[in-house]
C-alpha cells in the first residue's frame, strides 16, 4: 500500500511539474531561447497564488492571477533581450535574479502555509470528487487540456512564426515578421505556464517557500530531454505529450533513487547524471552500433 502511494504520488508530481516543462520545452525547444526565468517565475506562481489565498482571494482567481503575472515576468525578459539588446541567457539571470526580492516582498517571509486554507484542490473535494486518484486526474485533464491548447497554438498563423522565429530569425524577418514580438510572446507564454505550475505545486504541497524555484529550469530540461530520448519524435503532438511523458519518468526515476537509499540532499547529483546519460544516449547509442557493425565485418 505504501509503494502504491508512492507511485501514485510520483505520478501526480509529475503531471504537475509537467506543466512547467511544457513552458520550457516552448522556449528550449520552440523559441530556441536560455530562459533562466523559470527559476523565479516558478515561485512566483507560487508566492501570488499564497498570499491571495491567506487574503481571502477565491483560488482559482489567484491561480488566474499567478499566470498573468508569470506572463509578465517572462515579457520582462523577452524586453531586456530584444529591446536592450542583453544576451538571452543574461537575461533570464537577471530576471531571475530580481524575482528572488520580488518574491519575498510578495509574500512578507520566506514561507507561507497553506495546509488551513482553501485551494483549488479542497474546491475539487467538496464537490463530492475526493478520494484517492482525485488530485491525479484533476492534474491529469488540466495538462492535457494545455497540451492540446498548444498543439492547436502552435498550428496557427501566429504559432508557425513563433516556431519559425526559433528556427531562422533572419528568413522569418525578411518576411516582415516581427521577431522581438515573438520573442516575448514566446517568453510571456512560456512562464505563464511555469508560474501556474508553480501555483499548483504550492496548493498541493500546501505551502509557498521563495527557495522552492531552484534547479526548475535543470527539472524542466531534464524532463524535455528524457521525453525526447525516450518517445523520440519530432511532430508537435507527440513532442509535446514526449514532455509530458519525460516529467513523469524523471519523477519516478527520483523516487527509485530515494528509494534506493539516496539522501534527498543526492537529488541534485541525481537529476544532473540523468540529464547526461539523456544527452549522452543518442552518441552512445551510435558508437554502439558501429561497434557492433565493426565486429560483424571483422
Amino acid at each position: 500500500m505504501i509503494m502504491w502511494g508512492t507511485l501514485l504520488s510520483s505520478i501526480e508530481q509529475g503531471l504537475v511539474y509537467g506543466i512547467m516543462a511544457l513552458g520550457v520545452y516552448l522556449t528550449f525547444r520552440i523559441l530556441d531561447f536560455p530562459d533562466l526565468t523559470v527559476d523565479g517565475s516558478f515561485p512566483l506562481g507560487a508566492a501570488v497564488t499564497a498570499k491571495l489565498i491567506i487574503s481571502g482571494v477565491d483560488p482559482i482567481i489567484s491561480t488566474l492571477i499567478a499566470v498573468l503575472i508569470g506572463a509578465v515576468a517572462g515579457m520582462i525578459t523577452g524586453f531586456l533581450n530584444t529591446k536592450l539588446k542583453i544576451v538571452g541567457l543574461l537575461s533570464g539571470i537577471l530576471t531571475m535574479t530580481a524575482l528572488y526580492s520580488i518574491n519575498l516582498r510578495i509574500m512578507g517571509k520566506a514561507n507561507i502555509p497553506l495546509l488551513n486554507q482553501e485551494t483549488v484542490l479542497t474546491k475539487i473535494e467538496a464537490l463530492g470528487f475526493a478520494g484517492l486518484w482525485q488530485t491525479g486526474i484533476f492534474f491529469l485533464i488540466v495538462i492535457i487540456l494545455l497540451k492540446l491548447l498548444i498543439d492547436w497554438f502552435l498550428h496557427t498563423e501566429l504559432g508557425l512564426a513563433l516556431r519559425a522565429t526559433g528556427d531562422n530569425q533572419q528568413m522569418i524577418r525578411s518576411l516582415g515578421v516581427n521577431t522581438d514580438l515573438m520573442i516575448i510572446l514566446g517568453l510571456a507564454l512560456s512562464n505563464s505556464l511555469v508560474a501556474l505550475a508553480g501555483s499548483l505545486v504550492a496548493q498541493y504541497q500546501g505551502f509557498a517557500d521563495v527557495g522552492m524555484g531552484i534547479g526548475m529550469i535543470i527539472i524542466g530540461l531534464a524532463s524535455v530531454i528524457i521525453g525526447e530520448v525516450v518517445f523520440s519524435t519530432r511532430k508537435i503532438f507527440w513532442a509535446t505529450l514526449s514532455v509530458i511523458g519525460g516529467s513523469i519518468v524523471y519523477r519516478l526515476a527520483i523516487t527509485t533513487a530515494l528509494r534506493l537509499g539516496f539522501a534527498p540532499t543526492d537529488l541534485k547529483i541525481v537529476t544532473s547524471v540523468l540529464v547526461i546519460l539523456a544527452l549522452a544516449a543518442p552518441t552512445l547509442k551510435e558508437d554502439l552500433k558501429l561497434s557492433l557493425l565493426s565486429d560483424t565485418s571483422s
